[in-house]
């Protein structure tokens, strides 16, 4: 059961709708029985909250991969700038202080491993075999495969691959996300779970 309140995470800036993050609760607590969980993309961590609670409970680890420069479209000028995250004496948009005060809110701290790299970067000397896989990071074609060329083979038989932002549509949302998930699709590894909302759930075979 999640401990903490609606109106506690809705203080954490970020783009997870309340029914999808309770759904990615829900897989988290299946999925950190069978390893320790990776997400890709934490910003400021309202999806960390979700994630690192269920691996609180089942004492597990939540390894969370952020650059934490902003994706493309939380750039100066791009339609998701926020300019109370964009530090003016480095000119580059930094979300690691506010992430760190969010573990720290929620109680998380020893149980989230921050990794503040490119993802691509970090799994370069990957060898940890993982219980689920959440990637919300990059939204371009080429950030969104090269997450999942780098980390769908790390995740165990019977664990978890979830995609954001799935817009089967395209008027409705970007499709490099659907792309992807389609992508791990046709690779005969994974098969579809129930969806909530954008949040597009995978299972591998076992």
């Amino acid at each position: 059961m999640m401990k903490f309140h609606p109106e506690q995470i809705n203080q954490v800036k970020g783009f997870l709708d309340p029914e999808e993050g309770k759904h990615l609760f829900d897989i988290s607590l299946l999925a950190a029985d069978l390893g320790p969980i990776l997400e890709i993309g934490s910003y400021c961590g309202k999806s960390t909250v979700y994630i690192g609670q269920a691996c609180k409970e089942k004492n597990s680890t939540l390894f969370s991969i952020d650059h934490h420069r902003g994706s493309e479209e939380q750039q100066p000028g791009e339609e998701y700038f926020d300019p109370e995250l964009y530090d003016y004496k480095s000119f580059h948009m930094d979300t690691f202080p506010v992430f760190r005060k969010t573990l720290s809110l929620f109680d998380l701290e020893d149980t989230v491993v921050p990794i503040v790299a490119k993802s691509w970067v970090a799994a370069k000397s990957w060898a940890t075999p993982l219980g689920m896989v959440f990637i919300d990071g990059g939204h371009s074609y080429e950030a969104a495969s090269t997450d999942y060329n780098c980390w769908a083979r790390h995740i165990v038989p019977g664990g978890y691959l979830l995609i954001h932002d799935i817009f089967p549509d395209p008027t409705k949302g970007g499709q490099a996300p659907y792309e992807v998930y389609k992508l791990a699709l046709s690779s005969g590894e994974f098969f579809e779970q129930p969806m909530m909302k954008t949040l597009g759930v995978l299972r591998k075979q076992g």
